[in-house]
């Protein structure tokens, strides 16, 4: 490899560059949601993104969508900035927002008809591949109403991927699951993560659920958002539920709440 290649290879896919977010509310006052936010991220990690309500995590999600524009600082992608969303993205809300009148099968493929006005074979077969994938190969032609709320949220997972992006924005996606779906999807997203490597980036308010998926936690301090700390997971792969009783798992756990819940219990 070339020095020019390993240059190249070793820039961050992800770069936040003193990033900063004012909202102007109803009545006209200032909130600042981000405040000199900046971090990189390289290409394929698994990023999680934790802090207390109101931190700023879901803004910098859609910042890095190209969904809201910066009020300081500067995003970047490859080396170039983000100023609309892009196709490299793929995003899973906190919801599925399935179209109800549509089987799973057309849900998936509804985006590219949407914005093409057709849907390629080589993308109906690829649809039923990542379908097969989550496990709803079975399921390809019901309606959402006929999924669990689980079910769904596999579906859209697998919408998020059909484009193969390579880049994954999930925004909370397991928060209106219960505890049980909610470890299956992240065992599931592993599991997808390994086959098909993407550059991850995770909101979540659960410190197991990140502790789970992540290389790395950027810990978000309280409103006005800043980094507070960039963790390492240093939890060997692959991780499974075994994980959750590991020893440096706990340690992990314990050190993150204490730097989100550091103002409320005076540590």
């Amino acid at each position: 490899m070339n020095a020019a290649a390993a240059m190249q290879q070793e820039r961050p896919s992800i770069v936040f560059d003193r990033v900063g977010q004012v909202f102007t509310s109803s009545d006209g006052s200032e909130v600042v949601a981000l405040e000199n936010t900046s971090f990189e991220i390289q290409r394929h990690e698994f990023i999680a993104v934790i802090g207390p309500s109101g931190c700023g995590k879901s803004t910098l999600l859609r910042i890095l969508a190209g969904l809201v524009r910066p009020t300081h600082g500067q995003v970047e992608i490859y080396g170039l900035p983000v100023t609309e969303p892009r196709e490299e993205i793929g995003i899973v809300f906190q919801k599925p927002t399935l179209l109800p009148w549509l089987s799973i099968r057309d849900n998936l493929t509804f985006p590219m008809r949407h914005k093409y006005g057709r849907v390629s074979p080589q993308e109906v077969e690829r649809g039923e591949e990542l379908l097969e994938m989550v496990g709803l190969g079975n399921f390809a032609g019901k309606r959402p109403d006929e999924l669990s709320g689980g079910m769904q949220q596999r579906a859209a997972i697998a919408r998020a991927l059909l484009h193969d992006p390579e880049i994954l924005l999930m925004d909370e996606p397991f928060s209106a699951l219960d505890a049980l779906t909610r470890d299956e999807l992240s065992l599931e997203l592993l599991n997808i993560w390994t086959q098909r490597p993407k550059t991850v980036f995770f909101i979540t308010h659960s410190i197991p659920e990140a502790l789970l998926l992540a290389d790395r936690i950027l810990v978000m301090s309280a409103r006005p958002g800043r980094v507070r700390e960039i963790i390492d997971v240093d939890l060997p792969r692959p991780r499974s539920l075994e994980t959750l009783t590991e020893p440096r798992f706990n340690e992990l756990a314990n050190h993150i709440r204490r730097q989100v819940f550091s103002r409320h219990v005076g540590l």
